[in-house]
């Protein structure tokens, strides 16, 4: 179960070799202090790019990223070709190393973790892990602790949250080469090299861009674009929240939301075609897009269990429930809503996880009609799609009953044991954006509707249901002076309402406690930005601020940019979370899986839920600002463009 941390995968760049190259390339990129941009004696070939380092330090953690990057950018025209009146190459490659899994590693590294004791209200207070109250030999409980050791480990939810009488469990934290218990294949398996060098990996990802552009006239005047190669496909008008800029998956273990979204894109391998039509009779501008992602299917990096950035702490969960399945595993306050309880393997946790395998079915496919009528600019958009977020799937058909032993493996209602699935979703939506004279104002309005999407619900017996969902933005952006901050130049306000509704939403209050659905059926997220310049806008400081309404979470992150000189820019910020923290949810500790062991009456009867806790899905309340709450942090990043 413990691998050997310098096993070194196929098809991957050794990270010694990173590391040896990054050093030089910047050496080579900064030299004398001169710009190094390269443009061709005939300007067909461009190329420019930036090194940087971002160091965070959080709060009761130390330092959180160490981040160093080189990215080349580049172009190529090589005019016309044939039928086309212009082909070019554009590319793109990133290569970083996070030192933090060095530096820090007693926190994110091959050092982190340690031996946990599980929470037990009923009985001994606290029990050590695979030694529960109710634990081994008794009824068939356990599982062999020399296989799954109390070592490498951290309570779920711990930075945020104690247990306080609710569900708690044990999450590996240390890279999977230095610890695979909870590592899903394929999806959150990330070794320690994978770890500080992101982009090395048999996806190719330090390719952020490599796509060929081919521009192709009509005898009606208008002209087809076509795009191939590996790229991201913008849709939405917005920032921080996406409605309709889904094409991409997202990589939040860069930052959790807080990053620019052209930087925590995954770039897919995709092919566009745009129809431009320009004006016509009716309109001012008008072209259609054609979007077909080809590429193996890719969800959503969420950070796995003992990274930095984890958004909703969902990767901790997954692991943690991944471990359970596999090994066993203990569980706080479980028998009776109290002892804690020694699970063995193939009872509860995540069995099965079931990526979509590559085919045309599989494939996703995207239209846009994007014009321009009279000043208002306008999209309608359609896609059909793979989740890039999993469902939690119950109703396991192999689960093992731990108290009996003449039982064969068979499916139980409301168990807490699951299959991961990424359903296909079909999205219709547009956008309008417009300029308001009166008040100098520009709106920009988004909105999209979903079908397919699938959340936990802990009133069905398989524990998640489908919902359509309406998500819709409306922004506002306005220039405005603040005399007393600065005479001479305006200030950028632009505000920002996120809004998600939940067609479907399923929740009932039963003895006190709610059950259902933990996502809330309507919620809003707002956010702020005020930016200023001063010193020939050379020095720049601005604060944004997000607000969760139904969370009662907020964050404020101000922060000051210096443009030192025309090439280098130093960022100093912070990042710091306010508001209620963790919430509880029903938990299903009392939805009676195993009658008439577990309780006298039937699977889910709703006489016996009586029990909610912090974990696992008290998150979907607090949402990512939330559940980020212990995440306050000071930044710095400097950067120099050549």
């Amino acid at each position: 179960m413990f691998l050997d941390s310098n096993k070194q995968q196929p098809g991957r760049m050794h990270p010694v070799i990173v590391a040896a190259l990054l050093p030089a390339v910047i050496t080579a990129c900064l030299g004398s202090g001169q710009a190094a941009a390269y443009t061709s004696e005939d300007g067909t070939l461009q190329v420019n790019g930036f090194v940087e380092n971002a160091t965070y330090a959080r709060r009761h953690v130390g330092l959180s990223k160490m981040r160093n990057t080189v990215q080349i950018e580049g172009s190529k025209d090589y005019g016309a070709k044939g039928s086309f009146s212009n082909v070019s190459f554009v590319g793109t490659f990133r290569a970083t190393y996070d030192a933090v899994y060095d530096l820090n590693d007693d926190q994110f590294g091959s050092e982190a973790g340690g031996d946990i004791g599980l929470e037990s209200i009923g009985g001994a207070g606290t029990t050590p892990w695979g030694a529960s109250d109710v634990s081994t030999g008794v009824l068939g409980f356990g599982f062999d602790t020399g296989e799954n050791p109390n070592e490498g480990l951290d309570n779920l939810g711990n930075a945020l949250h104690d247990t306080e009488g609710g569900v708690g469990m044990g999450v590996p934290v240390r890279p999977c080469d230095v610890d695979s218990r909870g590592c899903i294949k394929d999806y959150l398996d990330f070794d320690e090299s994978d770890l500080k060098y992101p982009e090395f990996n048999d996806r190719l990802d330090f390719l952020r861009e490599a796509y060929i552009d081919a521009t192709m006239p009509t005898e009606s005047g208008a002209t087809w674009n076509f795009r191939l190669g590996r790229q991201q496909v913008v849709w939405g008008r917005t920032d921080l929240f996406r409605v309709l800029d889904v094409i991409n998956p997202v990589d939040y273990s860069r930052h959790n939301i807080y990053d620019e979204l052209e930087d925590i894109r995954i770039p897919m391998w995709m092919a566009t075609g745009e129809y431009r039509m320009g004006a016509t009779e009716r309109f001012d501008d008008l072209n259609l897009q054609f979007v077909w992602n080809f590429d193996e299917f890719r969800p959503s990096n969420l950070g796995q269990g003992g990274t930095p950035y984890a958004i909703l702490d969902a990767g901790s969960f997954f692991r943690a429930m991944k471990n359970c399945w596999d090994n066993g595993c203990s569980v706080a306050n479980f028998a009776g809503g109290a002892l804690s309880t020694d699970f063995p393997a193939h009872v509860i946790g995540i069995r099965d996880v079931h990526l979509p395998d590559w085919s045309l079915s599989n494939s996703q496919f995207g239209v846009k009609l994007e014009g321009d009528y009279q000043g208002l600019g306008f999209s309608l958009n359609a896609l059909t799609y793979r989740s890039q977020l999993p469902s939690l799937r119950g109703v396991v058909d192999t689960a093992d009953n731990p108290f009996t032993t003449d039982i064969e493996s068979q499916s139980y209602d409301y168990l807490i044991a699951f299959d991961m699935h990424f359903p296909r979703v079909n999205l219709l939506g547009g956008s309008l954006d417009f300029y308001v004279d009166d008040i100098k104002s520009v709106f920009r309005v988004e909105a999209a509707y979903t079908q397919g999407e699938e959340f936990a619900n802990t009133l069905r017996p398989e524990l998640y249901s489908e919902s359509d969902v309406f998500r819709y933005v409306v922004g506002w952006d306005r220039p405005t002076f603040i005399p007393f901050l600065n005479e001479r130049r305006a200030f950028l306000l632009s505000a920002q309402l996120f809004g998600e509704y939940l067609v479907d939403h399923e929740r009932e209050t039963i003895n006190g406690i709610e059950a259902g659905i933990p996502n809330w059926e309507i919620n809003h997220i707002g956010t702020l930005l005020i930016k200023g310049w001063y010193k020939n806008d050379r020095v720049s400081p601005q604060v944004i601020m997000a607000h969760d309404f139904k969370a009662h979470a907020s964050v404020i992150a101000p922060s000051v940019d210096w443009l030192i000189s025309d090439n280098l820019r130093l960022t100093v910020g912070a990042n710091v979370k306010v508001g209620d923290g963790a919430q509880e949810f029903d938990d299903c500790r009392a939805c009676n899986p195993f009658p008439p062991f577990t309780g006298a009456g039937a699977p889910g009867d709703l006489a016996l839920r009586n029990l909610a806790g912090f974990e696992p899905l008290g998150r979907f309340r607090s949402g990512p600002i939330g559940m980020a709450q212990a995440e306050d942090e000071f930044q710095v990043t400097l950067r120099y463009r050549f």
